[in-house]
């Protein structure tokens, strides 16, 4: 894939945060605005981002624009969204994805979001980031590290994303680019053309999600056209609020011992406030655990 590689953030740039998904909290995205301002940057609002209907943050129509606007502004330098919850999906077959591409900027979130980092990555050949949001994290009193991993990864052309007490289903080392998200959601994606066409290392987490269903979703996954061939490692964050840890175990032993490929657990990829940056389409080297992730900037 010849991906295109959004340039640093620097003091100064234009932040810009949208809402893509569910309806916000108005009361922590100024406490956001004013967290980024606080650090040198200037911070733009969405221009519906106090819109609401029903379980959405305004309608298709206006959600779309926002982002299309954000990507056309050529004074902001990166795109925070608001949060998660349900409604990325409804937007993936309307994006204009050659506007993204011939406007590169950092665009940023999980869980929903996950399905506009995996689309963008694909179809507009941007390398997007999961990481935190404004009104989940930098509305709220953020995390050191997950605060310390977002400003790094945004501002240097290489990280390195460790495990804690991980748990090896499967060792050996691997690489190819990155990509993945939010389980739930990455799968919603089936059916569409979203997986890289080039070896890959698949990174995920998920919560309230029971294991059958874990299951179903890497069964679906597994399926998707070239997804299986070209999966090179699988790379797991927290899964919060399993049913039973040792049906969890159980399934992944058994998926390593199927796909022969490393499985490792342990990573600090959540929807707790403890979260890494990850940029989704950099390239991976996974070495006795360790994850060595670069050429992801300009």
């Amino acid at each position: 894939m010849n991906l295109i590689k959004p340039k640093k953030l620097n003091l100064g740039d234009k932040i810009r945060i949208i809402a893509l998904s569910g309806p916000v909290d108005m009361d922590k995205i100024n406490q956001a605005k004013i967290y980024f301002e606080n650090k040198g940057y200037k911070v733009e609002l969405g221009s519906h981002i106090t819109d609401e209907y029903n379980y959405l943050a305004g309608s298709d129509e206006n959600r779309l624009a926002d982002l299309h606007e954000a990507f056309s502004d050529k004074d902001t330098k990166a795109i925070i969204c608001a949060r998660g919850g349900y409604g990325a999906l409804k937007l993936v077959d309307k994006i204009d994805y050659k506007l993204l591409e011939e406007n590169p900027k950092i665009f940023c979130g999980y869980s929903d979001i996950s399905v506009l980092n995996t689309m963008i990555l694909k179809h507009s050949n941007l390398i997007t980031y999961s990481g935190p949001m404004a009104q989940s994290d930098f509305g709220n009193e953020i995390d050191e590290f997950t605060e310390s991993e977002f400003f790094k990864t945004l501002t240097s052309v290489c990280t390195i994303l460790k495990p804690n007490n991980p748990k090896i289903y499967n060792d050996g080392n691997a690489e190819g680019i990155i990509f993945g998200g939010n389980l739930a959601s990455i799968v919603s994606l089936c059916g569409r053309d979203f997986t890289p066409n080039t070896d890959f290392i698949f990174f995920t987490e998920d919560l309230n999600e029971p294991v059958y269903k874990i299951d179903r979703y890497f069964t679906q996954l597994l399926a998707q056209e070239g997804f299986k061939t070209r999966l090179k490692a699988i790379i797991l964050g927290d899964f919060l609020d399993i049913d039973n840890n040792k049906y969890f175990d159980s399934f992944f032993e058994n998926l390593a011992i199927e796909l022969n490929i490393p499985i490792i657990s342990g990573y600090p990829i959540s929807h707790s406030k403890l979260k890494a940056t990850i940029p989704c389409g950099a390239f991976c080297k996974l070495q006795n655990t360790e994850l060595e992730l670069t050429e992801y900037l300009a």
